[in-house]
């Protein structure tokens, strides 16, 4: 009733969001150096995402295409609420959700990560960790996975014709292609009738549900992931996309800051 959250913020209002690019590099399981790394902070959420690229031979099926596999990792040092051991539900639904981001937004086509048609193609490993849980994890998760891809450099790779071998030549590198930004926007829904934005752990904690979008720079709308919960009208659903797409704008401008501030003069 009086627009207010226990934070200080408004209902409609984000909380500060930071973004880092490149020269992050951790060791935390498989990682060590990555290709492209980037670690984003909404609130008290923080989130680092590393993609490591490698090289494999193309499915059968898919002759011309290479690989992107997301993981999520929900360690138990970034909250109480989860335990160590294999990865837990909230952890595997979270990595499917960024999976179904990069197939329907089409941020990455698959085909720009084949090499050779048959022989070699490019494996995108892209692991997310969460450092600290506040909430809104999606969010946090999609933008640090935009923005650690942004700054991956692939190294030029060609095929021996005489020997069938792959030469990889790492002092020549070219940006990997990206073709559309997805940014997640989420939501906490209240009694039905009261939504509020970039919800923290206690806010998702005490909601009768809560909706993600995900939209493209061309306002185009790449999924929405509604686990359950309470309903939504279709007009309450309508504001939140266009919401979705004035956040789209925001997290865009400060994503090619941080790129321009980085790439050589």
């Amino acid at each position: 009733k009086e627009n207010c959250r226990p934070d200080g913020r408004e209902l409609g209002e984000f909380r500060a969001t930071t973004v880092n690019i490149g020269n992050i590099f951790f060791s935390l399981g498989s990682i060590t150096t990555a290709d492209g790394s980037a670690l984003v902070k909404l609130g008290n959420t923080t989130v680092i995402c590393g993609v490591k690229a490698e090289l494999a031979a193309p499915a059968a099926d898919s002759a011309n295409k290479g690989y992107i596999v997301p993981n999520v990792e929900l360690p138990s040092l970034c909250s109480e609420r989860f335990r160590s051991g294999p990865p837990g539900e909230e952890a595997q639904a979270a990595s499917q959700f960024i999976a179904d981001v990069i197939e329907n937004s089409q941020m990455i086509v698959k085909e720009d990560l084949c090499i050779a048609n048959g022989k070699l193609a490019w494996v995108l490993y892209c692991d997310i960790i969460c450092l600290d849980y506040d909430g809104n994890l999606l969010d946090a998760s999609v933008f640090a996975l935009l923005a650690a891809l942004k700054n991956v450099q692939l190294s030029s790779v060609t095929i021996n014709e005489e020997t069938g071998l792959s030469e990889v030549n790492l002092k020549q590198k070219t940006p990997l292609i990206i073709r559309k930004h997805p940014v997640a926007t989420s939501f906490a829904i209240f009694d039905d009738t009261l939504l509020i934005v970039d919800p923290t752990a206690e806010e998702e904690d005490l909601a009768t549900g809560t909706v993600t979008i995900v939209t493209d720079e061309e306002g185009r709308l790449c999924s929405v992931h509604k686990p359950g919960g309470s309903p939504l009208t279709g007009a309450k659903l309508q504001d939140c996309i266009t919401r979705a797409i004035t956040r789209h704008k925001e997290v865009k401008k400060l994503i090619d800051k941080v790129i321009k501030s980085i790439t050589p003069k």
